[in-house]
């Protein structure tokens, strides 16, 4: 066997890139992941922090979509259950904008299209009985109450990235492919990592799931899958928090889209999300002035309490590359996916992915490797499905896993404690060792980042900037000082 000859090499560490490596390495595919920036470091770090089925999408008779999203919902509630948490969401009602029979039907049919849920089912309710709808400058009405679940996206990337790797996958970041060539049987590859260091690879099938890039990486692989492709960006903003309770909010805005108003790390409210057409570089995307004053206007339009933008304690942008017609509007674009192969005639395989959510990428993932490992003649049954991520393989539950941890490391503080359990699950006893107080944790950066944390990203998890630590691997940029991001800088 050619041992520089590779299956498969992945063009993207995004949700859709990371999940693809880690199905196909578990399946016995030998796989290198070659990522421009940082993993997640773009549209997969800038999602509303959701696992859900997409209500909203039963309104465009996207019945397929919805019901494989809430079927992979319940998968990654069980083999993720420290990054996929249940959460309950608060819709008021609003006449105006949907008549009551249109929601209970469509809650209705939420509670049921998905198969067998693990998930509290749709109720009504009134909002003057609800502790989040106190808040409102509308507190009173009817509303609904249902079910989606809660991730934090980038490190679901991160993941999956870990479980690749354990399985034989080789992943890099900072590195960019900048050449392809295909030979027939095989396609040659050029990579250039950002210090400068350059190799070519050769691999049996190249799959390019570069996210918004997926235009640029088509131009190198002479792929022709792009055609019907379009950026839309989507923005949130972050603000103190507005409301007490564990619910969220889906609201109706009066143009007819919908916004979530959800808890965010404790002490702050998550609101978004924008869906405007995009042109340039993904990398540049920004909360602009229109979206700033789209999401204010909105925001103090719900809540009694005014928010200005000297409220925003932070924003994030991406761009999501959708399959759909030039003339639709933005927001009504679909989330389907489509995986775009090339035919046998051409030689080597080129796989296209297009489009696609956060929720369904272990499904995209799953049919990506079925129809490389076709093309490749190697096969193997399905396994992510059941398999739990790196850090989700609880024998009795997270609680009592929390449980335990609170006895083992009595020296963490609850808010503390819990934060590292959900970001690291059973691997926390690899971050935090044999410590037996916070002093055996290293040097503190603030916000509870300690030196022993920072190692094991670094170590473990492809970490090498103060924002891979800050905004990606946790989300510590929150509560960090200006001083205590620089010291934090200073360690790299």
């Amino acid at each position: 066997m050619d041992n520089d000859m590779k299956d498969i090499l992945i063009i993207g560490g995004g949700i859709n890139g990371a999940g693809i490596a880690r199905d196909a390495a578990g399946r016995g595919l030998s796989v290198v992941l070659c990522e421009q920036g940082d993993l997640a470091g773009a549209t997969s770090s800038a999602s509303t922090k959701m696992v859900h089925g997409g209500l909203r999408y039963l309104e465009y008779y996207e019945f397929a979509l919805v019901r494989e999203a809430l079927a992979e919902r319940e998968r990654l509630l069980h083999i993720a259950p420290h990054l996929v948490t249940p959460l309950r969401l608060i819709l008021p009602h609003n006449a105006d904008m949907r008549p009551a029979l249109m929601i209970r039907t469509g809650l209705w049919l939420y509670d049921h299209i998905g198969g067998k849920s693990s998930l509290p089912r749709s109720t009504g309710l009134r909002l003057g009985h609800c502790q989040e709808a106190q808040s409102l400058a509308h507190p009173k009405g009817r509303a609904f109450a249902y079910s989606d679940a809660r991730t934090d996206d980038a490190r679901m990337v991160v993941a999956n990235a870990l479980d690749a790797r354990e399985h034989g996958a080789q992943i890099f970041t900072r590195t960019k492919v900048t050449a392809c060539t295909r030979n027939d049987a095989y396609w040659s590859v050029k990579t250039k990592t950002t210090d400068g260091k350059t190799k070519t690879w050769r691999a049996r099938a190249l799959i390019n799931a570069a996210g918004p890039w997926v235009d640029a990486m088509d131009d190198c692989t002479g792929a022709k899958a792009v055609s019907h492709m379009r950026l839309v960006k989507g923005s949130h903003i972050i603000v103190p928090k507005l409301f007490d309770g564990p619910r969220g909010f889906l609201f109706q805005n009066n143009d007819r889209r919908v916004l979530f108003a959800l808890p965010y790390q404790g002490d702050f409210t998550l609101f978004g999300t924008t869906d405007t057409p995009f042109t340039g570089n993904p990398y540049d995307a920004k909360l602009d002035d229109n979206e700033r004053t789209y999401l204010l206007d909105a925001l103090n339009r719900f809540f009694a309490a005014t928010t200005t933008k000297n409220d925003i304690v932070w924003s994030y942008s991406g761009v999501r590359a959708l399959f759909g017609d030039e003339e639709m509007d933005a927001s009504k674009l679909s989330r389907e996916y489509h995986l775009d192969i090339s035919g046998d005639h051409e030689g080597a395989p080129v796989l296209t992915v297009l489009g696609g959510k956060i929720t369904t990428f272990r499904a995209l993932a799953e049919k990506a490797t079925d129809k490389i490992a076709h093309r490749l003649g190697k096969h193997a049954p399905h396994w992510t499905g059941t398999t739990p991520l790196p850090g989700g393989d609880f024998d009795n539950g997270l609680d009592a896993f929390d449980a335990d941890m609170a006895k083992r490391y009595p020296f963490l503080e609850d808010a503390l404690r819990s934060r590292l359990v959900h970001a690291y699950g059973t691997r926390l006893e690899t971050v935090l060792g044999r410590a037996k107080n916070l002093e055996d944790l290293g040097a503190h950066y603030g916000g509870g980042l300690y030196q022993a944390e920072l190692d094991y990203l670094k170590t473990y998890e492809w970490a090498r900037t103060a924002q891979d630590v800050l905004w990606r691997r946790t989300k510590l940029g929150l509560f960090l000082s200006a001083a205590e991001r620089k010291a934090l800088e200073n360690a790299f």
